[in-house]
C-alpha cells in the first residue's frame, strides 16, 4: 500500500510536534510540514519534506503536491490576535481559506476528496456574564457562539468556511451531479497541555506555567482569578482525537464541528495541585483583567456527547491520571525533581 501524503501547518507548535510523532509512529504517511520557523531538531528526521516561511505565501506552491490529508495547526493564538488582530485576521483567516480552496479544487479535480483537520477552539464560545457562565453548566457545540476575541472569531468563521467548501462551494443545480467536496472535519479543543513542550504564553496557559514554576522553585503569579474555571486536556488526547477522527467514515458523522472534552479545573484547584507535588511553591493570583476577561468568556466546560456518539471518542486522562502519570512525571524529570 502505497503511502498517504499528508500536510501538516503550524508544525512547530505544540500540537504540531506531537502530531508530527503521533503519524510517523503510526506510519504509512509521507508527512510535509510547514511552518515560518524551522523544524526542531526532535521532529526533522520524522518529516520527508519542510517548507518554511509565511503560509499565506507559501500556499500556491503546494498545489503540485497530491494530499491525501492536511491538518491546518497553524495560527495567530488568543492573546497575541488581541493585540495584532489584522495580522491574525490574516494568518487565521486568509491562510485558512487559501489551504480550504487549495483542497477542494484538488478534491474535484481528482475525483477524491481530500480530508481536511481543523482544530478549533472554545474560543469560539462567548459567555455574557460570569452568571451566564456557571449557569450554562456543559455547552453545546451551537449554544453560546458569540466569541468575544478576533481568535474566537477567526476560529468560529473558518469552521463556517469548511462547512462551505465542503457542502457547498461549486454548487450546481439540484437535478446535477455535484462535485466531489472536500472532506471537512472540526474539533473544538479545551485548554491544551503538554508535558514535552514549554508553555507558549496561550491564554489558558497558566495552568502549566504554575506548575513549571513550581517545580523550579520559581514564585508564579497567575494572570486569572483564583476562581476561573475552563475545560483542560492532555496532549496525547488532543493528538488522539485528531487521529481518531481522521480515521472515522464520513458516513458516521452527523456533524462537522465537534466539542471534546476532558475534565475542568479553577485555577485554585491547579494550585492545590501544585502545592501537593512541590510544597514550598511560592503560587500568588494578580489577574491581568484583558487575559482575564478572555478566559471569563469561555464556558466552564463542554458537552461532547456528539463526538462520544459518533465516533467513539473519550479521553484516556481523567484529571487524576493527567497529573500522577502525564504531567508531574514529566516536569520532575525535566527539572530533576
Amino acid at each position: 500500500m502505497s503511502e498517504k501524503q499528508v500536510l501538516i501547518t503550524g508544525a512547530c507548535g505544540e500540537i504540531g510536534q506531537a502530531l508530527v510523532q503521533g503519524l510517523a509512529a503510526r506510519g504509512g504517511y509521507r508527512i510535509v510540514t510547514a511552518d515560518f520557523m524551522p523544524l526542531p531538531d526532535s521532529i526533522k528526521h520524522l518529516s520527508a519534506e519542510h517548507v518554511q516561511g509565511d503560509l499565506v505565501y507559501k500556499i500556491k506552491t503546494f498545489y503540485d503536491y497530491d494530499f491525501d490529508i492536511i491538518f491546518h495547526l497553524a495560527a495567530s493564538l488568543s492573546s497575541k490576535a488581541e493585540v495584532a488582530t489584522e495580522e491574525a485576521h490574516r494568518i487565521n483567516v486568509e491562510g485558512t481559506m487559501q489551504l480550504l480552496m487549495l483542497a477542494a479544487y484538488r478534491s474535484e479535480k481528482y475525483g477524491k476528496a481530500v480530508k481536511f483537520l481543523f482544530p478549533s477552539s472554545i474560543a469560539a464560545y462567548g459567555m455574557p456574564t460570569l452568571d451566564a457562565k456557571k449557569k450554562a453548566g456543559l455547552v453545546k457545540e451551537e449554544e453560546w457562539d458569540y466569541p468575544h476575541t478576533m481568535y474566537g472569531c477567526n476560529k468560529l468563521y473558518c469552521e463556517k468556511l469548511g462547512m462551505y467548501y465542503g457542502k457547498f462551494y461549486g454548487q450546481k443545480h439540484l437535478d446535477e451531479k455535484p462535485p466531489v467536496m472536500l472532506d471537512f472535519r472540526a474539533i473544538r479543543f479545551p485548554g491544551l497541555i503538554s508535558a514535552f513542550t514549554l508553555p507558549s504564553g496561550g491564554t489558558s496557559d497558566y495552568g502549566p506555567e504554575m506548575l513549571h514554576a513550581a517545580a523550579q522553585g520559581k514564585p508564579y503569579a497567575c494572570f486569572v482569578r483564583a476562581d476561573t474555571k475552563i475545560s483542560f486536556m492532555a496532549m496525547p488526547d488532543a493528538i488522539k482525537s485528531l487521529l481518531v477522527l481522521m480515521d472515522v467514515p464520513r458516513e458516521k458523522l452527523s456533524n462537522t464541528v465537534y466539542n471534546i472534552a476532558a475534565f475542568a479545573l479553577t485555577a485554585e484547584e491547579f494550585r492545590q495541585r501544585a502545592l501537593k507535588a512541590f510544597p514550598d511553591a511560592k503560587i500568588t493570583f494578580e489577574p491581568n483583567p484583558r487575559r482575564q476577561g478572555i478566559v471569563d468568556s469561555w464556558p466552564e466546560d463542554v458537552d461532547d456527547a456528539r463526538a462520544r456518539k459518533d465516533w467513539n471518542w473519550t479521553p484516556d486522562y481523567d484529571v487524576d491520571k493527567f497529573f500522577d502519570e502525564y504531567f508531574l512525571p514529566e516536569i520532575r524529570k525535566r527539572y530533576g525533581k
